[in-house]
């Protein structure tokens, strides 16, 4: 048996576990998830019935880890060896981005793509991402002078990170600002990304040929 067992779909935010996978080169089963009959095993590991969902077969008996920032976060975590951590000075940015991401970002990418958004001051306090125009001056400040999320050192919080933003620009969702598009071209230059997406890719296609 795998180390892991890694329930996803590939048009999915499973393409961002897949890519974390990849960096610390661990060894997974891959289980396809059927959005029209999801299996009882796949339920049975996560009710919601979402994508990501890692089983980790350890020692002591498996362990469910759901959602992709923390699915990234417990890879981290088991690999120490990947270097994918951050330092004591890296880690307020470590968590605070890749948590911003999982929380403002995704709410206002989703809001937009779905064709919403607050109209008002108050609807802005109820939202965790307040209005898209802040959002994306607070990303643009973050990634202007800086090479990844915690300075110089590509950690695991530039998957989350960068996999966010990638898909925000593939989908016109966020504008091409030169800060965007430049980190999004460094993770597309790393070799595991090359190789999950290539998965995933290829999956997609066998699907449309269906």
């Amino acid at each position: 048996m795998a180390d892991y067992t890694f329930y996803t779909n590939p048009m999915s935010r499973g393409q961002i576990a897949r890519w974390a996978l990849h960096e610390v080169e661990a060894d997974y089963d891959q289980e396809l998830v059927d959005w029209s009959a999801k299996s009882a095993d796949f339920l049975a590991a996560n009710p919601m019935g979402k994508v990501p969902t890692l089983i980790h077969h350890a020692n002591e008996g498996p362990r469910v880890v759901s959602e992709a920032a923390a699915v990234c976060l417990y890879l981290a975590e088991m690999h120490p060896e990947a270097e994918l951590l951050p330092d004591d000075t890296q880690m307020a940015d470590y968590y605070r981005w890749t948590f911003f991401c999982a929380g403002p970002v995704d709410q206002a990418l989703t809001a937009k793509a779905l064709g919403f958004g607050p109209s008002d001051a108050r609807q802005e306090g109820l939202v965790s991402f307040g209005n898209f125009e802040r959002l994306i001056a607070t990303l643009d400040h973050l990634l202007e002078d800086r090479m990844w999320v915690c300075g110089e050192r590509f950690t695991m919080a530039d998957v989350y990170v960068g996999s966010s933003i990638d898909w925000g620009l593939n989908f016109g969702l966020l504008p091409p600002n030169e800060s965007f598009v430049a980190y999004t071209e460094r993770c597309q230059a790393r070799s595991a990304y090359k190789e999950a997406k290539a998965i995933d890719g290829a999956l997609i296609a066998k699907s449309d040929k269906a």
